[in-house]
């Protein structure tokens, strides 16, 4: 029986393939010469190992970001929320798009290969009885919630399915189970840990990502980044308790805003993730004298894409270019990116802030509801200058060169 599901999968993998051969014209990502790496080095700052967090170092339990991740993707539904349409029909609305996605942003360092059942696999009791609410969590010892509904698809398809054969899990349900997405989102990520359900190959159940109903727009496949990005250890940058703040990140990166137009993720992302080499990224310990740097945007494959500037043991700034590309079409004001990276700061508290070059301006994209606008102008642009004045760090933009890279003054911290 095994073996005939596994042809089963074998073929829905092939078919997968094929759809995104298809989705990928020849030559859409140069890939820079040598292969990325894990952060490394005085700049590569550590913090939080239990869970998603800023730290440079991703602790064991989380799938692996870059070479060949293999995504098994199944379909839920319920007796009182039945599907409408074929499981490939759903499938689609993800891929190529997500594979897509993550090649470009790797720079093809990642090659994410879903592997899909193209079957409803069909709950036994109507939604409402799991209590799928957001927030809900995987406790093993309720009757309902994520624990109950993974135990069910577990058991279903254990028999079937070998697990060791995967890096992330993604369940997908039909796009009618639960509300809309403009009302509330319920996509969810339970990663890293052991979750305290085993399947029957000896390995735990884990880094798997729920996705539920449908997001507007022609991105709306990036809640599958966003939640993915979870188990390869990265954490929400949005405010998870509904503080009534502004956005820390906005639309500068997609664990904060993933809604609206593409929008790539930041280059400290890129280096914790492994799909930066050594060489691109350039490190200003405090003490040290100043430097010039010159940056290519994130957009763009190879050269030099952040310089950190540790400003305590557990923090830094991080300055990198944004320019409009492939993902980065919202880019209004191209120019040098500065945030602030807190490593010891939890997901979902403002682990990571931007900086903020024109503080109350409004913004310079208003064009889509989906983008909070305030942040759109954060850049700072040839001529200005961000100094940190209680640890004495400080970048200068000094140029936008003809090949659109940028070169900046960088003053490392005090201390």
């Amino acid at each position: 029986m095994k073996l005939k599901v596994s042809a089963v999968l074998a073929a829905g993998a092939a078919t997968a393939a094929a759809a995104i051969a298809l989705g990928s014209p020849p030559n859409a990502v140069a890939i820079p010469p040598g292969p990325g790496a894990p952060p490394s080095g005085p700049c590569a700052l550590h913090g939080i190992t239990n869970d998603v967090a800023e730290s440079a170092d991703t602790p064991a339990g989380f799938a692996r970001s870059s070479g060949v991740v293999r995504a098994l993707t199944l379909f839920i539904d319920f007796p009182d929320a039945r599907a409408t349409m074929p499981a490939s029909a759903r499938f689609a609305e993800f891929f190529p798009a997500t594979t897509d996605f993550f090649r470009t942003s790797s720079y093809g360092r990642l090659t994410y290969l879903p592997i899909p059942l193209f079957r409803w696999i069909r709950m036994s009791r109507p939604l409402a009885a799991y209590g799928i609410q957001r927030g809900t969590n995987f406790d093993p010892a309720s009757d309902g919630g994520y624990h109950a509904l993974s135990q069910e698809v577990v058991r279903t398809i254990d028999p079937i399915v070998n697990f060791r054969d995967y890096d992330v899990i993604n369940i997908i349900a039909a796009p009618n189970a639960g509300p809309p997405a403009t009302r509330t989102v319920l996509s969810v990520t339970f990663s890293g840990g052991d979750l305290g359900l085993k399947t029957a190959d000896g390995v735990p159940f884990r880094n798997a990502s729920f996705i539920w109903s449908r997001q507007s727009g022609l991105s709306a496949f990036r809640v599958l980044n966003h939640e993915n990005a979870h188990s390869f250890g990265l954490p929400d940058l949005y405010y998870t308790d509904d503080r009534p703040e502004p956005p820390p990140v906005g639309h500068w990166d997609p664990m904060d805003e993933d809604w609206g137009p593409n929008n790539d993720f930041v280059g400290w992302h890129k280096w914790k993730l492994g799909w930066l080499a050594p060489q691109q990224v350039h490190c200003a310990p405090p003490h040290g004298t100043p430097g010039e740097h010159t940056l290519t945007p994130v957009s763009t494959p190879g050269g030099t894409k952040i310089v950190v500037i540790p400003t305590s043991p557990h923090s830094a700034l991080v300055v990198e270019a944004r320019s409009r590309g492939l993902l980065d079409p919202a880019v209004c004001r191209p120019g040098i990116l500065v945030y602030r990276v807190a490593t010891d700061v939890p997901s979902g508290r403002g682990p990571l802030r931007i900086v903020d070059a024109t503080p109350h301006s409004g913004g310079c994209y208003r064009a889509n509801p989906y983008v909070d606008p305030e942040l759109t102008d954060a850049t700072f642009l040839p001529g200005e200058t961000y100094a940190d004045h209680a640890t004495g760090a400080a970048v200068t933009v000094l140029t936008e060169n003809q090949d659109g890279t940028y070169r900046v003054r960088v003053t490392p911290a005090r201390a």
